[in-house]
């Protein structure tokens, strides 16, 4: 089953064509990074008048690629949910377009569903059920995976994610949007050690991830250093922020992986591809005697081809919407929306 997948949550306009869930014939990811940078951050509004603009000519483009017509392929899949309101709406109504001209079926996916399906492009093999941590700007979540459209949710952060953190505590480093990778390159070459900075704990939540105060540790403590007139050692400070990020993450992990049994580990979205998270979670896996799942480093940002993947499962599962499909700015995972959906007869 070949699939044309549409992702358009945030401030990359994707599409894919995948079949059958694991295998990607054309990817096309157009970027908007470099517009958003001169505003620290993704401006919705441009965000999503950007996506109105490029969306047709990267589906042409994906096509092309594919040596496809849009009458050869089986379905429409679009990221309905989570993201920016404005910018979902975008590729959903382009998406539904589609499928009413074609007579396709269309399929709605959910974002952060997508993100952990990018593993089984990169991981033919892996089946749930498993357990996955998923760290992304928008999003930090333990999630049981106990089918391809069964999830429960044991923990997540209670404020900041961990990306949105690493954002933030960049920018007050004076490094620029999107922070992650300058705080990663920077943590290569500094010490770890350095600075001591708080590991946040959430009462009655052995799960749960906390991120502002670690975040707010880092901004404080550079302002602070500043009005002394003294220097922080950017190289330093990010070594010890990331390491106890990655720290507090893989410690939950590995807490929950040891109290649900779960031998499989699998990671997905943007924050993944930090070499640091990476370095500590393949220690403490093969610690523990667990099989880590990684998503290739071409597919843990946003991308269309993770939305085709999960797309071809929920198709299966009987998850097709009809045009009252709307863009949601928020949905959990484990909510199957029976508002938007209709099942397959």
């Amino acid at each position: 089953m070949k699939i044309l997948a549409i992702e358009s949550s945030c401030d990359e306009t994707a599409t894919a064509i995948v079949e059958d869930g694991r295998e990607v014939l054309a990817s096309v990811i157009n970027s908007q990074v470099a517009e958003h940078q001169k505003y620290g951050g993704v401006v919705p509004e441009i965000a999503s008048r950007r996506h109105a603009e490029n969306i047709v000519e990267i589906t042409e483009k994906v096509l092309a690629d594919a040596n496809m017509s849009l009458s050869e392929v089986d379905a429409i899949a679009v990221t309905y949910a989570p993201g920016l309101i404005g910018a979902l709406l975008v590729g959903v109504n382009f998406a539904k377009g589609l499928s009413l001209a074609s007579g396709k079926p269309l399929i709605p996916v959910h974002h952060i569903r997508g993100h952990i399906a990018a593993n089984y492009i990169t991981h033919p093999d892996l089946k749930p059920p498993f357990l996955c941590l998923v760290v992304s700007g928008g999003h930090s979540h333990i999630i049981e995976v106990k089918d391809y459209t069964e999830f429960k949710t044991i923990g997540k952060t209670r404020d900041d994610a961990a990306g949105e953190a690493f954002d933030k505590a960049a920018r007050s480093m004076g490094f620029c949007y999107p922070g992650g990778i300058y705080i990663d390159k920077a943590a290569q070459l500094g010490n770890p050690k350095a600075y001591k900075l708080p590991i946040p704990h959430v009462d009655g939540s052995p799960y749960d991830f906390s991120f502002s105060g670690l975040k707010t540790a880092v901004i404080n403590l550079v302002h602070n250093t500043t009005q002394k007139g003294e220097t922080i050692d950017n190289n330093d400070l990010a070594a010890s922020f990331q390491h106890t990020v990655c720290k507090i993450l893989t410690d939950k992990l590995m807490l929950a992986a040891e109290h649900s049994g779960y031998k499989n580990i699998v990671v997905a979205g943007g924050v993944s591809a930090n070499s640091g998270l990476r370095a500590s979670l393949q220690a403490a896996c093969k610690s523990h005697g667990y099989r880590l799942y990684l998503p290739a480093l071409s597919l843990c940002g946003d991308n269309a081809a993770m939305i085709g993947a999960q797309a071809y499962y929920e198709y299966l599962c009987g998850n097709v919407a009809d045009l009252s499909l709307n863009g949601c700015a928020s949905v959990p995972i484990g909510d199957a929306a029976p508002c938007l959906h209709k099942k397959v007869d």
